[in-house]
């Protein structure tokens, strides 16, 4: 029985110590009812960009270090594309290949133009020699008749008109046959022409992808991490190096149902960090989980319902933090608290004291 009762006790001392743990720790827990406030507990956080690879290589340059400031747009670092590079030259020499056959092709066309014009004077000419070779015939049927001629005579000239009716034939296939060059010559002035434009194309992008090999930073931050160094092979996609933007800092932290449903966005919070507890960082609203954290898996109870937590998050304003860039350091834990009255007066270790 002693040991019974030594156990029983044991157990309630330690559920005691739990309970004032979780009081102590409890995110939610407010600072003053009278005072009208709720807090939360959260850490610091920014906006964080991977700076990664378009293109597979070797990367052969880091200009930054860890923890340096950069601008958008100065560069991070630059990767060895031989393999590209030679890709360029050899568009380069097609591109020059294409432009030589443009002119070309052109000089097809005027060469196809003139043999389809030789091919119809030739036409003319055929027609002209049938036409007085048929006149004449006539006139050498009747010699013929009256004994004037001989018959041999007569069949020259019918030989004649049959000749000249077949070279006429023959000429104006030859002029048709002209007419059909001319067209396909034409034809290939677009397509020269196309073969430029899509070489062009081919350079433009060779030279982005040339472009893209030095690593450019796409907005102001500082470098957080170097994931990759000189003379290691970067593949396509993967991450060099990861920026964070001290311009987009906020805090996340999490309030009771009660409470996150009567927070509006914009509202005031005030932000103590535990590094710096005499400075009050004012912040707004910008967010807030339109879903519960910790939800359990049926909500029946009222002690149940206590349990649902909202995401909130504060934004702490642009033109703070750019006055105080050189200070600004992400993961640092800290309290946010926000007024459950918008009309009640921030207590006074919460006030801000002159221009922050």
């Amino acid at each position: 029985m002693k040991i019974a009762w030594k156990s029983v006790l044991t157990a309630g001392a330690l559920l005691l110590v739990g309970a004032a743990l979780l009081l102590a720790w409890a995110p939610w827990r407010t600072a003053d009812p009278q005072a009208g406030l709720v807090g939360g507990n959260g850490r610091i956080e920014a906006t964080e960009i991977a700076v990664a690879s378009k293109q597979p290589g070797r990367l052969s340059e880091l200009l930054v270090s860890e923890g340096e400031f950069v601008k958008a747009g100065q560069v991070l670092a630059r990767l060895q594309l031989d393999g590209l590079q030679a890709q360029r030259d050899e568009a380069l020499a097609r591109l020059k290949q294409a432009r030589q056959a443009v002119p070309t092709s052109q000089m097809q066309v005027a060469q196809a133009v003139g043999n389809h014009q030789a091919a119809l004077a030739q036409v003319v000419q055929r027609e002209t020699d049938l036409q007085m070779a048929q006149r004449r015939l006539p006139r050498t049927e009747q010699l013929a008749r009256d004994g004037f001629l001989s018959d041999q005579v007569l069949d020259d000239d019918r030989a004649r008109v049959r000749n000249l009716q077949a070279a006429l034939n023959a000429a104006k296939a030859q002029a048709r046959a002209a007419e059909a060059g001319v067209d396909a010559a034409r034809a290939q002035v677009p397509a020269a022409e196309a073969s430029v434009q899509a070489m062009e194309a081919t350079l433009q992008r060779i030279d982005v992808d040339l472009a893209e090999s030095e690593l450019k930073a796409p907005r102001d931050g500082r470098v957080q991490f170097l994931i990759a160094h000189p003379g290691e092979i970067v593949a396509g996609g993967a991450r060099v190096l990861s920026l964070v933007d001290l311009s987009d800092v906020y805090m996340t932290f999490f309030l009771p149902e009660a409470v996150a449903g009567r927070v509006a966005l914009g509202s005031e919070v005030r932000i103590v960090l535990d590094a710096a507890p005499q400075f009050v960082i004012p912040a707004r609203v910008s967010f807030v989980a339109s879903t519960a954290q910790f939800t359990p898996k049926t909500v029946e109870t009222a002690s149940e319902r206590q349990k649902l937590m909202f995401r909130v998050r504060a934004q702490i304003d642009r033109d703070l933090l750019l006055r105080h860039i050189e200070q600004v350091k992400t993961g640092l834990p800290g309290m946010a608290w926000i007024r459950t009255d918008p009309q009640a007066a921030w207590p006074e270790h919460l006030a801000i004291k002159g221009q922050p």
